[in-house]
């Protein structure tokens, strides 16, 4: 069996989003850290919306990586 490495970054992808929306949830200011940018001025929405967004592109990666992975496998006869 051999995947496409369109499946490799598909995955890598979902688990950095995936990561990176769990790291937003349990330290809000983490962007504001980084980037000295504060663009909601501590009222949290900003941040639920970035999570919300990790949360789709980690879900549709997912999806996607695995119709790659299941089209690699070899049909039973």
């Amino acid at each position: 069996m051999t995947v496409r490495k369109r499946c490799h970054v598909e995955t890598s992808l979902a688990i950095l989003a995936a990561c990176l929306g769990v790291l937003t949830v349990s330290w809000p200011d983490w962007i504001e850290a980084l980037t000295g940018l504060d663009p909601d001025a501590h009222n949290g929405c900003a941040e639920w919306l970035i999570v919300a967004g990790l949360g789709l592109v980690a879900a549709v990666c997912a999806v996607l990586a695995r119709g790659e992975y299941l089209r690699a496998r070899p049909r039973a006869a």
